[in-house]
């Protein structure tokens, strides 16, 4: 086919009777076109575009009794630890004016020099938890650019805290050699290097103060927001071998089959939600689900097997029964609190003795018995456990949690505990020279009790825990062979003071350096060596605490300035519970047993439930303030814990969450964000209950992931800058 053309820019001969010269357009006709066009756009916008914010609220109330800005925050005077051992607490600076905002690094996490519990998490090279489904995608909007570092400005609220600058900690990185082995006796557990952002300021508080003021300021960089507005979610099961029990820093495969016998996390952030029982049904409310829980909710082989051949609990119809009478000793859990009562009564349960941890879960009956002596027990399942009592303790409404005695630190602070037990735990306390108990020791009050108690006695074990205790300068309180419960019960006492350890004729274990500190307690190792009692009244522990309920609310004097900062946190969330928790948020609390508060400072929130049927688990980030010390000498119990990384508990353990600016405090940026919220979604029931303060930036996108989850938004509230979600988990499951 032939196209004649013509010179460049006229058309040609043989198109020219095509060609024609259109008349221009009148004014009326152009306004025209451009509103039909507009409408069109407007039109299109609508129906494609994600809804307003308004409209993404189910319930946005328009009043709120109470302040949705945080309370003010913790103190960040650090801690310095003396010659022996002891802790010299300096008073805190005063609280600079002003706010900055807080620039998390892109990724990972810095081990900070001055934080006592921030020891850097080891790379978990060995960990192969089964991800063989994809994890969910994130799909940004195309051609999105990063935005470009610039300086940051102050522009913070007057109603928000002072910024916490504090300690981050690094993530594992993808190639690393360590294989998830502990590194030996004296060597740290480093972390990987990494090029992290500075963030170093007036804010400053978790630097000792002398190195601060060495410290040159450095320019902030602003980095993109924590969760992207754009991105979309798609989610999938974690695999197959990934069981309804599975626990990602514990298990190498979900069904438990293999476990780590240390703490130890997937290489990469786990990004998959964990599959619910086919039977799963609602817990009871307490007290009904002490004494009998849903088979099918806690169900498999090894459970099976272990309720058959003991008569504490029974599998019967849908439910495993609990029958109050009976325990794992003869005479029931009763008559075992009262005979050790009887065998020291300096013990006084409940007044004397509020904190307990009882090592080596079985059935929770020793803590329940003490439940109606106002004694808090903790249950420590051991991750060697594979009958998974832990889980269903937790389940029972009973506070646990799961770790490992090897050769790390447990992650309690020093002197938590008012009383220890280990009731047929069968455990070497005696092996490796003691170092178990010198763990024991650190955690365990001057002047608590360790109770030991066993049904056979085993000459070569009794004669090294003997020797063992003298090396500890424990005293032997009390020692019994009762004929009921045919069991025998040993009682021994940490030293109070220095006196004794002063007297010993054999410096084995020697005192702590003063570079071993006690305090720390996060992916540290177990130290052989003995940490002194501490002296002094601005030493924590000097002084045992007031009996309780008195202690909620004593302050003691090694506080210092910080006093005043706890009596304010416990009024302001007192005042937050009773006029909007409690009644405002739709929930309903006589189906709440199990709690946790996600980022803890003084245990403020937990106090203002002490008196509700409920137990808290206080969480305090390794990166922030250490205050896990002063939530324990209030009569309550935590844990530290990173929550770059999943949690150390079973799948559906809690039945309401709380994350008060939890996502807005993390100096440490996780490799993704994304993956506390998949972490909530694990560890949360459904049914359950989450309540989110936060900054209306972070709760916006958050939002729109937890609807991507399928959550309930039950009820927000906006004011300002902050605001409050009341979401409630549901039985989705992709």
């Amino acid at each position: 086919m032939t196209v004649a053309r013509g010179p460049p820019g006229r058309p040609s001969s043989a198109l020219l009777g095509c060609w024609r010269r259109r008349p221009p357009l009148g004014f009326g006709a152009k306004v025209g076109i451009a509103v039909a066009l507009g409408l069109s756009f407007a039109i299109i916008w609508t129906s494609v575009s994600p809804t307003s914010s308004s409209q993404q609220i189910s319930t946005e109330r328009s009043s709120f009794a109470a302040e949705v800005a945080a309370p003010p925050t913790a103190s960040h005077n650090r801690t310095s630890t003396t010659a022996d051992g002891g802790h010299a607490h300096r008073k805190p600076r005063p609280v600079p004016h002003s706010h900055k905002k807080l620039h998390p690094a892109p990724s990972g996490s810095h081990a900070h020099p001055h934080r006592a519990n921030a020891t850097a998490s080891p790379d978990a090279a060995a960990a192969k938890a089964d991800h063989s489904e994809p994890s969910p995608i994130t799909d940004p909007e195309p051609n999105e650019k990063e935005p470009e570092p610039e300086q940051e400005q102050e522009q913070e609220s007057d109603m928000e805290m002072e910024p916490e600058q504090e300690a981050e900690l690094p993530m594992p990185e993808e190639s690393g050699g360590n294989s998830g082995k502990a590194p030996a006796e004296g060597e740290e557990e480093k972390p990987p290097q990494l090029e992290l952002e500075e963030e170093h300021g007036e804010g400053d508080g978790d630097e000792d103060f002398e190195v601060a003021k060495k410290k040159a300021p450095s320019k902030k960089r602003k980095l993109p927001p924590l969760f992207s507005s754009s991105a979309h979610y798609h989610w999938k099961h974690c695999g197959a071998k990934s069981g309804y029990h599975y626990i990602p820093c514990v298990d190498f495969d979900g069904d438990g089959s293999q476990r780590h016998h240390e703490r130890s996390c997937p290489r990469s952030p786990v990004m998959c939600l964990v599959s619910l029982p086919k039977d799963y049904k609602q817990p009871a409310p307490w007290p009904e689900r002490k004494d009998k829980v849903w088979y099918g909710n806690v169900a498999h082989p090894r459970l099976s097997n272990y309720v058959k051949g003991h008569n504490w609990l029974n599998h019967s119809g849908d439910y495993l029964m609990f029958p109050p009478d009976e325990w794992e000793f003869k005479g029931g859990a009763r008559h075992y609190v009262e005979s050790i009562d009887e065998m020291a009564p300096d013990i006084d349960w409940g007044k004397n003795i509020r904190i307990i941890l009882d090592i080596g879960c079985k059935s929770a009956g020793f803590g329940i018995a003490l439940l109606e002596k106002d004694v808090i027990t903790l249950s420590l399942g051991l991750t060697n456990d594979q009958t998974d009592l832990a889980q269903v303790a937790l389940e029972r409404g009973i506070p646990a949690t799961v770790g490992s005695l090897g050769s790390r630190r447990l992650p309690f602070p020093s002197g938590a505990f008012d009383a220890i037990h280990c009731g047929e735990c069968n455990i070497a306390w005696h092996s490796n020279g003691g170092k178990l108990l010198l763990e024991i020791n650190r955690i365990l009050r001057p002047g608590g009790y360790f109770i030991i108690s066993s049904k056979s006695a085993d000459l070569e074990s009794e004669e090294g825990i003997s020797a063992s205790m003298t090396a500890l300068c424990w005293n032997a309180i009390s020692y019994s062979s009762d004929d009921v419960s045919e069991v025998g019960v040993k009682i021994f006492q940490r030293p109070a003071t220095n006196e004794e350890y002063d007297l010993r004729a054999k410096k084995d274990p020697p005192f702590c350096k003063e570079e071993q500190n006690k305090a720390n307690a996060w992916y540290t190792h177990i130290k052989h060596c003995l940490h002194k009692a501490p002296v002094g009244i601005e030493e924590r522990g000097s002084d045992w605490p007031e009996e309780w309920p008195k202690r909620l609310e004593s302050y003691p004097e090694w506080l210092g300035d910080l006093q005043t900062r706890v009596a304010a946190d416990h009024s302001h969330w007192k005042a937050v519970v009773e006029k909007s928790y409690l009644d405002g948020l739709g929930i309903d609390w006589s189906n709440i047993r199990n709690v946790m508060d996600m980022r803890a400072v003084y245990g403020g929130f937990a106090a203002a439930l002490a008196s509700k049927k409920v137990w808290v688990m206080n969480v305090v980030p390794v990166h922030a303030a250490d205050t896990l010390p002063m939530i324990y000498e209030r009569g309550l119990i935590g844990v530290y814990h990173d929550w770059c990384e999943p949690f150390s508990t079973y799948p559906r353990s809690y039945d309401l969450l709380h994350a008060d600016h939890l996502f807005s405090r993390l100096k440490i940026r996780c490799r993704q964000p994304v993956a506390i919220v998949v972490e909530m979604d694990r560890i949360l029931r459904p049914g359950g209950w989450a309540i989110i303060r936060d900054k209306l930036e972070i709760l916006d996108p958050l939002e729109t992931i937890l609807k991507s989850l399928h959550w309930e938004i039950v009820m927000t509230f906006r004011k300002d800058k902050e605001g409050i979600m009341s979401v409630k988990k549901t039985t989705w499951r992709p």
